[in-house]
């Protein structure tokens, strides 16, 4: 497979066409190739030739004498492409076609869509003929007895409370007829775009059965890793894109996910207006769906945004000069769009209000403590989102993670809350019963006004108390949870270790995953917080924004511009503290004056781009990865294994693997089982070899560890459950939402480190998954040895200087705890309201 051609230039870099090609002037071999796949390309898009004629071969070609028409017989020879092939040569918006392609996979074809997107349309128009029906034509006073029955009839029916058809269109005033003349309008817009998206999806259809040959009735069967492979298969046949030979599976994401890496690399870079502070109540963390509409607007696909279409930037940004113009051009974007928001804010809180309301009813009704339970926020999913994440792929993994995360954060307690708590359930409760005592002793007790609504607040307090209180068999284990949660999630601020257990964290971590009640409120709210956000907060980022994307945009062929940070370059965007260095780069690092920092560092912080890096290998085994990614990976794989044949052949266990290892081994029975297979393996030559190349030393090993084997088996069993988890959770799952290929990569860290074992394999838990887990906390515990190594410099360092020390005391180090797992228990979620029809579907 040939690698991507890519420009890996920034924009402040380049020349006055930026997002040209620059073919080298000299050495003709290169030149020849492409033009020659430009002809062939051309060819293939036009047999006839430039002008629509037949184009006679060369007389001189005598290559093929022997065939039955030779090419100096003077016959010409029509090419004629096959019916339905030619359909899909050179696709303009490959962006737009990728991601319908993507949802249309996800949604479960063409009949779930177009049921979908009329159902959407008509619960806009149902919202707006209740209103109306309920402002205009209802008879209150007959409804609710204060009149009798126009006809003394003994029963009221409906007839008598709803008024007749001409009476209730006389009841309209002029805002009546104003506001359903804008609703309208805007259902006609509705209508329209419907029949444009059901069009689109009617020819992604097409694709799917002629191209891709998957029939509907089948698409459950197929993962999008399938799908995926499919397509650049088509590309090889069709060329969709004629600007390369093939399309890798990272051009594909790149086309799907474009807009979405630059808001991962601005929520890393703390760009995104998520932090702010209200007066007299102090900082508050908050991502609306409406804020992503407004910045996704503002940044991607609005008029005068950045990109002028979906896959380039405007030329301005590549020129240095006028990036004060274009700040102040942005701020006038921002302002203009804040502006709008804060007149349509009403009709915007009066929608999200009366939306949320109809699709919480019926839960509330059946499930009272839906809105005590917890969600991953907006905000919290963008900031764990990995470069070049699918929205399948993020969903699957932080469900792995909602278990813990839930467990986690219900084993905090406010021990006044509690006991308050406590008296109020025994007072709502006296009261509930004496009424339910009452009623059932005689019926006419419930006919009492407003009794039903003091039964609902009653039963709302109960369900508030008793989130209070804590249960009363709750183990409390809140680090073992915390390192399960990073297993899953991959990214958690390293200031939180070995801190769990601190209000600070569990508040900041709330901000991640919040109630279900406040998710609704800031939705709801949104409209009136949203305008003051963006002038206040995100306004005054406009110049560092277009640095941002100056700095920070590359040009990739046959892709367009994309986010520099989602090539995942760890050569150029790599992290050093989360990268393998030796000995002599971490003191230098460590005794060298720390230099001037530049404005946008070319790091990510949480090693977002290794992450990034592994996740994706896993998920797609088939890419071609760059060189230096291969080293990154090689590099990380062979020193796991060198520690590992150092824990088993010697007593010096504790290193960064074994710490990963006991972690990664109590998270659950399956993954117990794989740490196990691990543990109980043997010691191959390979892995032998590997560590003597990293760690020179006596010869070779036995394959046994008698005495590391059964201190290492202990520490497990000392922090052993049985509980499955999340697992369950995930077995139930449909194909469509696997993440990566069914029979998982066969290139991984366990399989290095088991000396491919069978039993890792065989196990249930999907092994990409399991070698995620237990790579994230291995990264994690490197990272945390590098940074206690160079603080240790540091401190000796300033020992041997004359004078008073500049650093503040360190705080003693707490030893290392294992990540855990309580009972399993059963957690019912909705996702009810996720999406509204006047905002669509914005999801970070």
């Amino acid at each position: 497979m040939s690698s991507p051609h890519i420009n890996y230039r920034s924009l402040a870099e380049e020349a006055a066409s930026p997002f040209l090609e620059h073919h080298p002037s000299t050495g003709q071999g290169p030149s020849k190739t492409q033009d020659a796949k430009a002809n062939a390309a051309a060819a293939h898009i036009d047999p006839l030739g430039e002008h629509g004629l037949e184009q006679p071969l060369d007389e001189n070609d005598t290559e093929h004498e022997g065939e039955d028409t030779p090419r100096n017989s003077g016959v010409m020879i029509h090419m004629v492409p096959e019916t339905g092939r030619a359909r899909w040569n050179h696709i303009e918006d490959l962006d737009s076609f990728f991601s319908r392609m993507y949802q249309y996979q996800q949604k479960h074809g063409f009949t779930v869509i177009v049921v979908d997107e009329m159902l959407q349309v008509l619960e806009f128009g149902f919202v707006v003929w209740l209103l109306t029906v309920v402002l205009h034509c209802v008879r209150f006073d007959v409804l609710f007895g204060d009149t009798p029955p126009p006809g003394n009839h003994t029963k009221t029916t409906l007839s008598d409370v709803i008024y007749p058809t001409g009476e209730c269109i006389a009841n309209f005033t002029w805002v009546t007829y104003l506001i359903v003349f804008i609703a309208a309008i805007y259902l006609g817009i509705r209508l329209l775009k419907m029949v444009y998206h059901i069009t689109q999806y009617a020819d992604i259809r097409r694709f799917y059965n002629s191209a891709l040959h998957i029939e509907d009735s089948e698409l459950d069967n197929f993962t999008w890793h399938e799908v995926q492979q499919r397509i650049r298969r088509v590309q090889a046949e069709q060329h969709m894109c004629i600007d390369k030979e093939s399309l890798t599976e990272l051009d594909i994401y790149h086309r799907v996910l474009r807009f979405k890496n630059y808001l991962v690399a601005l929520m890393n870079k703390q760009l995104l207006p998520v932090r702010f502070h209200i007066p007299l109540y102090g900082e508050v963390v908050s991502l609306s769906r409406g804020m992503l509409f407004n910045i996704d607007l503002i940044l991607f696909r609005g008029p005068g945004s950045p990109f002028q279409n979906n896959w380039q930037l405007r030329d301005e940004f590549a020129v240095r000069s006028n990036q004060t113009e274009l700040a102040q051009r942005l701020s006038k974007l921002i302002l203009g769009v804040a502006l709008l928001n804060l007149v349509l804010a009403p009709v915007i809180f009066v929608w999200q209000l009366i939306y949320f309301s109809f699709s919480y009813a019926n839960i509330l009704r059946k499930e009272p403590g839906a809105l005590g339970l917890r969600t991953w926020s907006n905000y919290g999913r963008l900031y764990l989102r990995h470069f070049n994440e699918l929205d399948h792929e993020l969903d699957a993994r932080l469900n792995r993670a909602y278990d813990y995360a839930d467990r986690y954060l219900n084993s905090f307690s406010s021990p006044l809350a509690a006991v308050i708590a406590k008296n109020l359930l025994f007072i709502s409760g006296g009261l509930l019963l004496l009424i339910l005592g009452l009623g059932i002793y005689e019926e006419h007790v419930f006919q009492v006004e407003h009794l039903l609504f003091i039964l609902a607040v009653l039963g709302a307090i109960g369900v508030v108390c008793r989130t209070l209180i804590p249960d009363e068999n709750l183990v409390w284990c809140p680090e073992q949870l915390m390192t399960a949660i990073l297993a899953h999630v991959h990214y958690l601020p390293s200031e939180w270790r070995q801190q769990a257990h601190t209000t600070k964290v569990r508040q900041e971590f709330s901000n991640f995953f919040q109630f279900k009640a406040g998710y609704l409120l800031s939705e709801i709210f949104s409209p009136f917080v949203t305008p003051f956000v963006l002038i206040f907060v995100f306004m005054p980022k406009a110049i560092e924004l277009v640095r941002f994307f100056r700095t920070f945009t590359v040009s990739v062929r046959g892709v367009g511009n994309v986010c520099s940070f989602a090539q995942m370059d760890v050569r150029k965007h790599g992290n050093p503290d989360w990268q393998l260095t030796s000995e002599l780069e971490e003191m230098t690092r460590a005794t060298a004056q720390q230099p001037q920092q530049e404005p946008q560092q070319q790091s990510l912080a949480g090693g977002k781009t290794e992450m990034s890096l592994l996740r994706f290998t896993l998920n797609n085994p088939e890419w071609q990865m760059p060189k230096e990614a291969k080293q990154f990976l090689r590099g990380v794989r062979e020193h796991a294994v060198g520690e590992l044949v150092q824990a088993k052949t010697s007593m010096v266990q504790e290193n960064p693997l074994t710490n990963s290892l006991i972690s990664f081994g109590t998270m659950g029975a399956d993954y117990c089982s794989i740490a196990n297979s691990v543990l109980t393996a043997q010691v191959t030559p390979q892995q032998v070899e590997i560590s003597q190349s990293l760690r020179p030393g006596p010869g070779p090993v036995s394959g046994g560890f008698p005495v590391a084997a059964s201190d290492f088996r202990q520490m497990l069993q000392q922090n052993l459950s049985a509980s499955v988890g999340p697992l369950d959770s995930m077995r139930r799952l449909r194909l469509s939402r696997a993440e990566g290929r069914l029979e998982g990569p066969s290139d991984t860290l366990l399989y290095g480190l088991c000396g491919m074992d069978p039993r890792v394999g065989s196990s249930p838990l999907s092994v990409g998954v399991a070698d995620m887990c237990l790579s994230a906390l291995y990264l994690h515990e490197l990272n945390q040895q590098k940074r206690q190594a160079r603080q240790s410099r540091i401190d000796e360092a300033e020992d041997e200087r004359p004078g008073p020390s500049l650093w503040p005391p360190r705080p003693p180090a707490a030893p290392s705890t294992a990540a855990g797992s309580g009972s399993r228990h059963t957690v019912i979620t909705s996702k009810a309201a996720e999406s509204t029809p006047l905002l669509g579907s914005i999801r970070s």
